[in-house]
């Protein structure tokens, strides 16, 4: 994940302020020491970094908390909001007739974004088009166009034009009953004067409501004045960031939308067309630092469709010891979607994740895999087996084992974990807090931990 290991520098450093008795001059400069690093280390323009710290070492020696805020919660809030401050406001694209200018270097993903956006819109409900001004780089016009037909928006081009402005003015009666229209622009390896005259020429001609700059996640510390050479030329309204799935450092990408002043409206998290989310920045920030993000696990909760009502009818089955494998399997093919189990466990607070407080992460590769290898174990048992787990016998087992390609070991651990669960439950029976939160975690999903042994 990008960013993962200023994630993982900012989480220890909350910890240690967290776990402190006491809060001296000497531990506040020590942890703008390790935020200063963190920030560097990720590729945060120096100059940002250490005003950022600045601020953050002078309000905390400066400032005093509220009455009945520990001096610890004091100091994490400063930190919080110092770091939100980078991010920006929030702020969403209009949904509503317009025309979107897309800027940036080449390879930086405007082509495919253009695409993104694209189905974005259309998911409204807004017709939209998407009209192809790389006129530089070999195959954008076929890319573009086939990207076209994959989201079903309308396209327009030239093939050989190589003057944009022309192909904008030809598209303009093609677009005309078109909602949205997004037209892609030319990149360069490096910003350079012939590239920021075309941009500006285009700008002039297209008069586009947004001008958004399109910026790769992994990009490193030119970045700032790349975006501020854009800023300066025709203007950014707001940016995307692109391959925020990717193992880059991240902070360059920050450091341009700082540049910028404007706003960051989406973010790309994958290679498919739908894999592109609002940016929130508040709950980015929030599991960045180990937070949690409730909104997010309730959205997921919503996708595995686990109703109220479904929640409670299996709680009541929990309580009075009638939870079956049949129901277990229920749920664990809900959670079984791709990606489901990684965006839950990176939206629940880092306290509550076993083993993270340690290590600041988790093997959610392992845990998906023992779900999966669960799943497979469970198809391979009659109906009978599901409705009855406790007649499960040494030679149902073997048989199970033998069908799901598992050893008699992995069924007997499966077997094992299913009854530890139930019994831990029914000793919480007459706990009505426990029930509540239950009920809420196995909404989310988080009440069936697969990642620790």
């Amino acid at each position: 994940m990008v960013l993962e290991s200023l994630s993982n520098s900012l989480k220890e450093t909350f910890r240690k302020i967290s776990g402190a008795s006491y809060i001296s001059p000497e531990l506040i400069k020590e942890t703008v020491k390790d935020i200063q690093r963190a920030l560097l280390k990720s590729d945060v323009n120096v100059k940002l970094a250490l005003s950022l710290s600045k601020k953050v070492e002078q309000r905390s020696l400066e400032e005093k908390p509220p009455q009945g805020m520990p001096p610890q919660d004091f100091i994490l809030k400063i930190i919080y909001e110092e770091l939100l401050s980078i991010l920006g406001e929030e702020s969403k694209l209009k949904l509503q007739n317009q025309t979107i200018m897309l800027v940036g270097l080449y390879g930086q993903g405007k082509t495919t974004h253009a695409g993104k956006l694209s189905r974005f819109f259309i998911r409204k409900g807004l017709s939209c088009g998407l009209i192809a001004c790389d006129v530089h780089r070999p195959a954008a016009f076929e890319q573009l166009q086939q990207i076209a037909k994959q989201t079903g928006a309308k396209f327009f081009g030239i093939p050989g034009e190589k003057n944009p402005v022309k192909i904008y003015r030809a598209s303009v009666p093609e677009m005309k009953e078109i909602a949205v229209k997004i037209v892609d622009t030319s990149g360069r390896d490096s910003l350079d004067e012939e590239l920021l005259k075309e941009l500006a020429y285009l700008k002039k001609e297209v008069n586009p409501d947004e001008i958004l700059l399109v910026i790769d996640a992994t990009i490193g510390q030119q970045a700032g004045i790349q975006a501020r050479a854009l800023q300066d030329t025709v203007g950014i309204t707001g940016v995307i960031i692109t391959k925020m799935d990717g193992t880059g450092k991240g902070g360059g990408a920050l450091s341009a939308v700082a540049e910028t002043g404007a706003p960051v409206y989406l973010i790309g998290t994958g290679e498919h067309i739908e894999d592109m989310e609002i940016f929130n920045p508040k709950k980015f920030l929030q599991r960045l630092l180990g937070m949690g993000d409730i909104e997010a696990i309730m959205e997921i909760a919503q996708e595995t469709d686990i109703t109220e009502e479904k929640a409670e009818e299996t709680l009541s089955k929990m309580m009075s010891g009638k939870f079956n494998l049949k129901d277990m399997y229920e749920i664990w093919e809900k959670f079984s979607k791709p990606s489901i189990l990684k965006r839950l466990f990176e939206s629940l607070p880092l306290a509550k994740i076993p083993g993270a407080a340690k290590t600041g992460e988790l093997d959610l590769d392992q845990a998906e895999n023992r779900l999966s290898k669960y799943r497979v174990m469970l198809d391979s048992m009659t109906y009978y087996e599901l409705e009855n787990p406790d007649e499960i016998n040494a030679k149902r087992i073997k048989r199970v084992a033998r069908g799901s390609g598992s050893t008699e070991a992995d069924v007997r651990h499966m077997l094992k974990e299913f009854k530890s669960m139930k019994e831990n439950v029914k000793m919480m029976k007459g706990n009505r807090g426990f029930r509540k939160m239950l009920k809420a975690q196995m909404k989310s999903g988080s009440a069936f931990n697969l990642d620790e042994e």
